[in-house]
């Protein structure tokens, strides 16, 4: 795409302020890192607080008394049951047991309107908002709301900062969310985020979120981090990049994402299948799948990047990488790969091809840096 026709999202103007470099991501312009650089920033998210900018996400509002059950014939997950104010991963899948995208649910308390609101990926926005208004909308509303962008404040200072400007905010625990108003906007605020860190995404509307990011980034401790730092941040904390670690040719089964599938909704539960792929994953579940999705720790200093080929000891090819880097707090390199189930153990060593060089990697339990998240 040309420049001209990136989208812009409502802080494009503070990040050329600031100084960001710019690129293209999702069909939108977006800061890759400021001038500190992506690895000043990744550290100070682990040490201080850095905001960011993913108001290219979507967000879609579902409304109805039906929605949770409607949602639940798109997503092997438990939103019937799902409390006011709480949070929830999800994916939607397809009738191969892919995994179309990945969301986050939360239902809002009724001051809110009674309504879930979802959270989902820049690239996949369009189709996932046509999915479900094709899948459901004949049960509940979906209603966009492009008039939306989203903040996300993340880091060890980050609840501490946000207090400055909004006290009640520290009483959020790890995947909750309620209203607030912040220095003098309406905002939807989630204790939740991407990097593994506690932390918080921030839903303002879009003549407000300049403000506010502002606001935000004046508190001690608080500094700008663009889509490098979050790339490798995430990575360490183990969570898959859709279109990446996970797509459409992936099972949740494959991803090791059964954690997200909650017992009501697998064989024997209450309210087991009926949703897109059930029985190709519940296949799975009971007989185990062929491959897996694994973390990979580099023996050498050589970085690992996304689609080098793994190798056993025999030169016999296992898999792929799906994401790699040299990660910056573990201080080596990491990978999440793809591997034939009977090599994805921890602990087992293989060889990954980085310019036609075999680097030895070690399987290794994720997340790679340890999670922070506040749960009270």
């Amino acid at each position: 795409m040309s420049a001209e026709s990136l989208l812009k999202t409502p802080l494009h103007a503070l990040h050329i302020e600031l100084g960001a470099r710019m690129t293209p991501f999702a069909g939108y312009e977006m800061p890759v890192n400021y001038p500190g650089g992506i690895i000043a920033e990744h550290r100070h998210c682990r040490e201080g607080a850095v905001l960011f900018d993913v108001s290219h996400m979507g967000q879609v509002r579902l409304t109805g008394d039906d929605a949770g059950a409607a949602l639940e014939t798109l997503v092997p997950m438990d939103i019937v049951d799902l409390a006011e104010g709480r949070q929830r991963y999800a994916l939607f899948t397809n009738a191969q047991g892919g995994i179309l995208d990945d969301l986050m649910v939360t239902r809002r308390a009724s001051a809110d309107g009674g309504d879930l609101l979802l959270i989902v990926n820049a690239a996949c926005k369009a189709a996932d908002i046509q999915h479900l208004i094709t899948g459901i909308g004949h049960r509940c509303t979906v209603q966009p709301l492009p008039d939306r962008a989203l903040l996300a404040l993340q880091g060890p200072q980050a609840a501490e900062a946000l207090a400055r400007l909004n006290p009640q905010t520290g009483e959020l625990t790890f995947m909750t969310g309620r209203s607030f108003e912040i220095a003098g906007a309406s905002c939807f605020v989630t204790r939740s985020g991407y990097t593994g860190e506690d932390g918080f995404e921030i839903s303002v509307a879009s003549e407000q979120a300049e403000g506010l990011a502002r606001r935000l980034l004046n508190l001690p401790g608080v500094k700008p981090a663009g889509l490098g730092a979050r790339d490798t941040l995430r990575l360490e904390a183990g969570l898959c990049l859709y279109g990446h670690d996970i797509d459409a040719q992936t099972t949740p089964v494959e991803a090791g994402l059964l954690w997200a599938i909650q017992k009501v909704r697998r064989p024997g539960g209450a309210r087991e299948g009926r949703y897109p792929g059930a029985s190709v994953i519940e296949g799975q579940l009971a007989t185990g799948p062929t491959s897996k999705r694994v973390g990979l720790l580099g023996l050498e200093q050589v970085p690992v990047r996304e689609g080098a080929k793994i190798f056993d000891g025999q030169g016999h090819q296992l898999g792929h990488v799906t994401s790699g880097t040299l990660g910056p707090t573990v201080g080596k390199p990491i990978a999440m790969a793809y591997l034939a189930a009977n090599h994805a153990i921890v602990g087992h060593e293989v060889y990954a091809e980085v310019r036609l060089k075999r680097q030895p990697m070690r399987v290794a339990p994720m997340p790679f840096s340890p999670h922070r998240y506040h749960r009270g």
